[in-house]
């Protein structure tokens, strides 16, 4: 019996010898991101810390070039995350909530994680965690609420 190949599918490679970005390493490249992002370091200077040029970080938070184990181990240990990090919420992976009966649908929040990733996201969070008054912050939250057109 012959052994068996991968298809163009299965590898994600298209006719032309290109390939899209595995979901698992694109997710692990924006949590490189948003955690590059909070700790105010700029991919220069993460780059620097590896031996590396911002373009390869830029390619590793786009997930275009897979980030390898000893790589991903040296990441963690520069931004200060244990190397589970990377993988929390990743696609396909099945949350303790649905190992429970009757929680077996879990909401999507994924657009928790894309918005805390954006510039905005990051920088909306650490300027309303600055905020001390609990009412101020209630006030901010009906504000936005009130400008989404969200009604409680």
């Amino acid at each position: 019996m012959a052994p068996k190949t991968a298809t163009v599918e299965q590898t994600g490679a298209s006719a032309r010898g290109t390939r899209r970005p595995n979901p698992i390493d694109t997710h692990v490249g924006s949590r490189v991101r948003m955690r590059r992002m909070l700790l105010g370091m700029s991919q220069e200077k993460l780059g620097d810390h590896l031996g590396l040029t911002f373009q390869q970080v830029q390619k590793y938070e786009k997930g275009v070039n897979r980030i390898g184990a000893s790589r991903l181990y040296d990441m963690a240990r520069v931004l200060g995350v244990p190397v589970q990090f990377f993988y929390e919420d990743a696609p396909g992976k099945e949350s303790a909530s649905a190992e429970v009966a009757g929680f077996s649908e879990t909401p999507d929040e994924s657009y928790v994680i894309e918005f805390l990733s954006s510039r905005d996201g990051l920088e909306l969070n650490k300027a309303f965690v600055k905020i001390t008054d609990p009412r101020l912050r209630r006030t901010i939250i009906d504000l936005v609420r009130s400008l989404s057109g969200e009604v409680e």
